[in-house]
């Protein structure tokens, strides 16, 4: 019998999480790069360049420049000093010529200073959007300072790119998501297992906003946020599933694997999608030789992508069997 190892993990409620939860100048956000350290060593010393933030969502970009700025302005000079766009903004070449060109030519009403123009999720602005930033960024460098946030360094143009100092946000790590999810759960009062813990770490591939958000919507259609309700909440297949499905592709005749895979896909609602993505991670753990692995990530990539394209999910669930079924009989050989 094939084996594959698998790690099992074992009031009135306030509906605002994640606006409160941002970090504060001090604490930073735990990016693994150094990157708030350095920015912070060039607000202490006055000598705040031109910025640009890019990595995947939910990673700290953000908070990290709205932590800068409330370090940088008073409450009562925030409002005046400090401008914030985002993806719901208009913000083509007609708004760089006028929103943000009047908010950055226009002086302070402070002694000293510069005002503070953000630009969120800037890898949706034009190029000709960008090409008349660059001109304001020149012209009014004595005046304002610009963050740039984006997920997407390549659809920056190189000329913004050059009159900035970049700094890459990677991925979170559990031990980085850790505390900051042990401090909302602590504010919030919320009852939450070490599993559920381990759950939306693991479903959040990085993203601290995605974890707030999964563990808000556990809570509020729960109540206690355990590793069955975080799957539960976003139709993911729990861990006893996949190990299921894959004693099922490994062990059982082609017909029986199919026919207890789509009853489980029927009874719980799981997309064969979500199935594939577990069973990626699960690959290289299987008792197989190196050769018959690499044989099926690449079938198992092949079915992916035709799941993705929008082909029948019968078919391509036929296929995942298959592929099983062809690696255990060329192991068998």
């Amino acid at each position: 019998m094939y084996k594959v190892y698998i790690h099992q993990s074992t009031e009135s409620k306030r509906v605002r999480l994640r606006r409160d939860t941002r970090d504060t100048p001090d604490t930073g956000v735990a990016d693994g790069s150094g990157g708030t350290y350095i920015v912070n060593k060039f607000i202490n010393e006055h000598q705040l360049p031109h910025l640009l933030f890019y990595g995947p969502p939910g990673t700290g970009k953000t908070s990290t420049i709205l932590a800068c700025a409330k370090k940088l302005f008073k409450p009562a000079q925030f409002n005046s000093m400090v401008l914030e766009l985002n993806a719901s903004d208009d913000r083509g070449i007609g708004s760089v010529r006028g929103q943000i060109l009047s908010f950055a030519s226009t002086g302070t009403m402070y002694k000293s200073g510069f005002k503070l123009i953000i630009l969120d999720e800037a890898d949706a602005m034009t190029n000709d959007a960008q090409n008349a930033l660059r001109r304001i960024m020149e012209k009014y460098t004595e005046n304002v300072r610009f963050c740039i946030i984006c997920n997407y360094l390549s659809k920056i143009i190189p000329a913004l790119q050059s009159r900035c100092t970049k700094f890459r946000f990677g991925s979170l790590n559990s031990e980085q998501i850790l505390p900051r999810l042990e401090h909302v759960v602590k504010e919030e009062n919320i009852k939450i297992t070490e599993d559920g813990k381990r759950a939306l770490m693991e479903l959040s591939g990085g993203d601290m906003r995605k974890v707030l958000n999964v563990l808000q919507s556990t809570w509020l259609a729960f109540g206690d946020v355990t590793e069955t309700n975080v799957y539960s909440c976003v139709g993911h297949p729990l861990p006893i599933d996949i190990k299921n499905i894959v004693n099922w592709l490994l062990n059982e005749q082609y017909f029986s694997a199919y026919s207890k895979i789509n009853d489980l896909k029927i009874k719980k609602g799981l997309a064969l999608q979500d199935i594939l993505t577990q069973l990626h991670l699960l690959v290289n753990k299987i008792e197989f030789p190196d050769n018959i692995i690499m044989e099926l990530i690449i079938k198992l990539a092949q079915i992916e992508k035709q799941t993705a394209a929008g082909c029948n999910e019968a078919v391509q669930l036929n296929a995942l069997v298959s592929a099983f079924q062809n690696a255990r009989d060329i192991e068998k050989m």
